[in-house]
């Protein structure tokens, strides 16, 4: 029965399980290649020819669902990443590390992305945020595919015989696996949705609005603002709450030895969920600074209550509010 049903919908099974990953569902697309590459191996003669259009239709998928990313980081910028950080079951901090990645080796990420959690979904929008022209896009991203799915299908056809085994079980379990494998899905997301909202818990506890370090500000009794933005993320919005210090929680101990413990500081990143900036506030906190605060909603909030702006050094004259996302972005 499974032969049956892959020999004739193989090609569009697969096409429509890669397209759905590539768009950001929660649906693995790997094991759908490593399956058809058994099937192929074990059925040589009904479905080896279909070895290629397989391969072809998954890049397909790929591309098609990339470019979507692509194009909403062209056009959107820096607002598709924060997208990004409120719908993932990730700590936002990873998404920080994903864009330190991209800045690093550049546009070859697209090559490799794929086999990274994460870094696909992240370095695809980026790249289309830092001006990529879309033909490199392709080309990159294009060998990145090529390689993910014929690793897949070839993954399949070394391990036929072990994954035939676990077929034939499936097969004497009946209708009964697929649900299991459904609730093994459900119960993956919803532990990491779980253990995403305690993180958010333990971390929302104290924080400083803007019109409060707006009123600090004009009182003359400025904090130290620090700005944890990663560099790359800064290039898609260069610009800044005046005053702001920019700090690499990836060097806390410079930090720590650097400045007093009974400063107050107040911590912004540019991700909505502000937990990379909760997560350093906490570390300060536990080295023994008494007074450090994320700010509420970090700079996107700032900007959107049209509180005045910085440009970064060789940007242009100081913006507020929406004019400056127009620039930015």
């Amino acid at each position: 029965m499974l032969h049956d049903l892959i020999a004739q919908y193989g090609p569009l099974i697969v096409f429509l399980n890669v397209l759905a990953a590539s768009l950001g569902l929660p649906v693995p697309a790997m094991p759908t290649l490593i399956a058809f590459g058994a099937m192929a191996s074990l059925h040589p003669g009904s479905l080896a020819p279909q070895l290629l259009a397989v391969l072809v239709v998954s890049v397909f998928a790929t591309l098609i669902g990339d470019s979507l990313w692509f194009l909403a980081g062209r056009r959107y910028g820096g607002r598709t990443l924060n997208t990004l950080c409120r719908l993932s079951l990730s700590r936002d901090i990873c998404v920080k590390k994903t864009e330190r990645f991209f800045g690093r080796w550049g546009i070859r990420v697209l090559v490799v992305a794929r086999f990274v959690p994460g870094l696909s979904i992240v370095s695809v929008p980026m790249a289309g945020a830092m001006g990529t022209r879309y033909r490199t896009f392709l080309r990159y991203n294009g060998i990145g595919a090529v390689l993910w799915s014929g690793t897949g299908l070839v993954l399949g056809a070394l391990f036929a015989r072990q994954i035939n085994w676990l077929f034939a079980g499936a097969g004497r379990l009946g209708g009964i696996t697929f649900v299991v494998i459904v609730g093994l899905l459900l119960a993956y997301a919803a532990f990491r949705w779980v253990r995403r909202r305690q993180l958010m818990r333990e971390l929302m506890a104290a924080r400083i609005d803007e019109n409060e370090l707006f009123e600090l500000m004009q009182s003359g009794q400025a904090p130290i603002v620090f700005d944890i933005r990663s560099a790359e993320h800064q290039l898609l919005d260069p610009y800044v709450i005046p005053g702001a210090q920019f700090a690499d929680e990836r060097h806390l101990k410079t930090i720590i030895d650097t400045y007093a413990p009974e400063r107050q500081i107040v911590i912004y990143c540019a991700c909505p969920n502000e937990v990379s900036a909760a997560w350093m506030a906490k570390q300060l906190s536990d080295a023994g600074f008494r007074n450090v605060l994320p700010l509420r909603g970090g700079l996107e909030t700032w900007r959107d209550a049209g509180r005045p702006l910085d440009p970064l050094p060789g940007t242009e004259q100081a913006l507020t509010g929406p004019k400056a996302v127009s620039n930015a972005l």
